[in-house]
């Protein structure tokens, strides 16, 4: 910044996981950012603290209270603390326009901690946008949702950070109910295509004189 070489308002702030709780906050505290972009974010810490880390059965108070999270007390016993860290009472000052994505069947963070964030932002009136793909874990593991991933940031830079057109799925969005036909469609297609190749490969009765 200091040598000219870098805009100040043209910066994007990207984060995954722990990084994504810490986009998730620093845009929810502060307008340092043009845009963020935060894969599977911890938004509520108090929510997340009484949940359960799902990838391996255990309950996230021993991840709060002796591992990652840091805190010394409970949060019905220190609640201005967890507020303080929480992305999600942040909402009154988020001003940076925000892209959290999340798989549906995340078992590190889970995914309702994207819906809380999104339904807070969507009252408060922000510019907030969730991304949830189906059947994925705590990272993307498909191919097709890693490209498609990889072009929404792009996209979602390309217009807050770049200026460029926005695209039709960040004006207009798609409903859960459009979601679940689409994806209802989709594996319906998949299986008609899966029966169409096996008899295609199904070998031919062998005739005998």
């Amino acid at each position: 910044l200091a040598k000219g070489e870098v805009n100040p308002d043209q910066v994007g702030l990207v984060g995954h996981s722990c990084g994504a709780y810490q986009t998730a906050f620093i845009v929810s505290r502060s307008n340092l950012f043009a845009a963020g972009v935060a894969g599977a974010p911890l938004t509520n810490m108090m929510s997340m603290s009484t949940n359960i880390y799902w990838n391996s059965g255990g309950t996230n108070a021993r991840i709060f209270h002796e591992s990652q999270g840091r805190m010394d007390k409970p949060f019905w016993q220190d609640v201005e603390t967890y507020i303080a860290n929480s992305p999600i009472f942040g909402m009154d000052t988020l001003e940076t326009p925000l892209l959290i994505a999340f798989g549906d069947k995340d078992g590190a963070v889970d995914w309702h901690q994207g819906i809380e964030m999104y339904n807070a932002a969507r009252l408060a009136k922000k510019q907030l946008v969730m991304l949830v793909y189906d059947g994925e874990n705590h990272g993307l593991s498909k191919k097709p949702n890693q490209v498609d991933y990889h072009w929404r940031v792009r996209e979602w830079f390309g217009h807050y950070v770049k200026g460029e057109p926005a695209p039709k799925w960040m004006t207009e969005g798609t409903s859960f109910l459009e979601r679940e036909k689409a994806l209802k469609e989709k594996k319906r297609l998949e299986k008609q295509a899966k029966k169409k190749s096996a008899s295609k490969t199904k070998k031919p009765a062998k005739i005998v004189d």
